[in-house]
């Protein structure tokens, strides 16, 4: 997104939904075809949002004044009034059809918004409430549109989607020290940095040592073990929906082996999904493992 001076307006165009890399698949033909319109939709709405809050050369009062009109839009649906835009028409639309609960869009809005002014996170229960938001409402959209929508399925996908949102926070260390200016973005938790000698600088010295890969192993491993809590949501949702997330789940698995496999080394080598692990990928997701 580029620069702006005054708030950006919501765009009617879908087209956004399939220019973004991602790791894991959006709307994919593994959907029912009944739903895709539903996930690109609001697929569209949250990759713009998070659009303003990460591009381009905006004031963080223009960022905010922008996500503001976002949330605007978002509460004049949740009052049962027409939105003034058209992607917000759409997403409408949606939100009726599924009856879906538009505060978990808010949320959303509201983590994208502390994407503008926080840049660091004091302890790990600070980062896992910005994965709340930031990630959990994406899960549990889904369940909603799928009519699975049950206590134990949101804890379930709460621990998937709060994992993978850490795993990219891993994957991304290097990339977000060089977001939100000169100060860059931490999403590490501070009080284990301590606790383990480990400080800004050393990541901007991208320190390789035993302590910094016993660091980023114990957080991996953290992500993981919620990973791993999650998946029984794979195995226990039917059809489509439960195929979908077992390959996101695999995803996810793999991008954690990477990690392991190079020690902290995120600065040269950012693991990503390359051809070669889609077969894996895809037969863990078919036997269900």
């Amino acid at each position: 997104m580029h620069a702006f001076s005054k708030p950006a307006q919501p765009q009617p165009s879908l087209t956004l939904a399939h220019t973004h890399y991602e790791n894991f698949p959006v709307a994919s033909l593994l959907l029912p075809a009944h739903l895709r319109h539903a996930v690109t939709v609001i697929y569209q709405f949250a990759r713009e949002a998070d659009d303003i809050a990460d591009e381009g050369n905006a004031s963080e009062i223009d960022r905010l004044q922008a996500l503001q009109a976002y949330e605007d839009e978002l509460l004049l649906i949740q009052a049962y009034i027409q939105p003034s835009q058209p992607l917000f028409q759409s997403l409408q639309a949606v939100i009726r059809t599924h009856t879906l609960d538009v505060q978990l869009l808010i949320d959303l809005i509201d983590a994208f918004k502390q994407d503008v002014v926080k840049t660091r996170y004091a302890n790990f229960e600070e980062v896992l409430d910005y994965c709340r938001r930031s990630a959990n409402p994406v899960g549990r959209l889904m369940l909603q549109l799928y009519g699975s929508d049950s206590t134990q399925h949101r804890l379930w996908s709460d621990q998937i989607c709060s994992a993978l949102q850490l795993i990219n926070f891993y994957q991304d260390i290097a990339l977000d020290l060089q977001k939100h200016g000169a100060v860059g973005r931490i999403y590490l938790s501070q009080e284990d940095m301590l606790a383990a000698g480990i400080s800004e600088q050393d990541l901007r010295a991208q320190r390789l040592d035993r302590h910094w890969q016993q660091f980023f192993l114990t957080q991996v491993g953290r992500a993981e073990a919620m990973l791993k809590a999650g998946k029984p949501l794979g195995r226990a949702l039917p059809g489509r929906i439960g195929f979908e997330l077992r390959m996101m789940i695999a995803g996810g698995e793999r991008i954690v082996h990477k990690l392991k496999s190079c020690r902290g080394d995120i600065y040269h080598h950012r693991p990503t999904l390359k051809a070669y692990d889609w077969p894996l990928i895809l037969l863990k997701a078919l036997f269900k493992q």
